[in-house]
């Protein structure tokens, strides 16, 4: 495919055929027929119904992708009619072109194109979970550090810090720390937080919080009650994730935390060198 060609179909998929609206971006179905070289809708509507099918197949839900709506186009006479149309997401415009005609060469360049945006959207939104989580671990971490603190602060020694993180974790995961070790596979030496999902790591920060708060507030000044204050708060998240349909001694561990550290740090140091470069 000529260069000139595909700089064109380029330029009609995202400048003329791409829509937005409050921030989301689709397309419009009797434009994408036209895209694609269709001239009947009702040959291009077979496509859709088969799009439709591999979506639901892929178990993302069709109306999420698939949105009836309704246009007004121009009859010859002057006057205007009311037509079917449908609002497309990136997703559903890359289903169709997967299931179109590849024999057209608009098809052709369209199941590349989306292909690749769709694979972008997807390593951007990977990418925003990660931030998410690392964030997460390094608030709990400083969440941690100053519970550590009060608890010195208030009984003149943190040795019992250990002691009493590992209560929370009893009463947050109905297991102990080790044990949760053992089930996330979690090296000798390493945190059970550096394999800790981001819904865990937030759960754990909110109930070290709360600690953190009552035992100044209370000026609590032993290790039992600052343990016990630790152990109802924890008890107290499990239970409305518990209700959330939520059990967190279930949940797969994530990722090392340290490896998703350095492959972020080498992705952004590659992105200086190659601002086009996601992966």
């Amino acid at each position: 495919m000529k260069t000139e060609l595909v700089q064109s179909l380029t330029e009609t998929f995202e400048g003329h055929a791409q829509q937005t609206e409050n921030g989301v971006e689709y397309w419009l179905g009797r434009d994408l027929q036209h895209l694609l070289g269709y001239s009947e809708w009702r040959n291009f509507n077979t496509v859709i119904s088969k799009a439709k099918a591999a979506c639901e197949v892929s178990g993302h839900p069709v109306s999420d992708h698939f949105v009836d709506v309704n246009k007004m186009v121009d009859l010859g006479s002057g006057s205007q009619r009311e037509v079917d149309d449908l609002m497309l997401t990136r997703y559903a415009c890359y289903l169709i072109a997967q299931n179109g005609d590849s024999k057209k060469q608009p098809i052709a360049f369209a199941q590349t194109y989306f292909a690749v945006q769709t694979r972008k959207a997807e390593l951007i939104e990977q990418r925003l979970l990660e931030a998410e989580r690392l964030s997460a671990r390094k608030k709990l971490t400083a969440t941690e550090k100053e519970l550590s603190e009060v608890i010195y602060e208030q009984t003149g020694s943190n040795q019992n810090f250990g002691l009493i993180r590992s209560k929370g974790d009893q009463a947050l995961f109905g297991k102990t720390t080790q044990a949760m070790k053992a089930h996330w596979q979690v090296p000798d030496g390493r945190p059970l937080a550096d394999f800790a999902p981001t819904i865990i790591l937030k759960a754990k920060d909110f109930a070290t919080e709360i600690t953190i708060f009552n035992a100044r507030q209370h000026q609590m000044q032993s290790e039992s009650a600052i343990s016990s204050e630790h152990i109802t708060n924890n008890q107290a998240v499990r239970n409305t994730l518990l209700e959330r349909g939520i059990r967190p001694e279930a949940l797969h561990a994530a990722e090392d935390v340290k490896k998703v550290e350095r492959r972020i740090a080498f992705a952004d140091k590659k992105s200086l060198k190659n601002p086009d470069s996601l992966e």
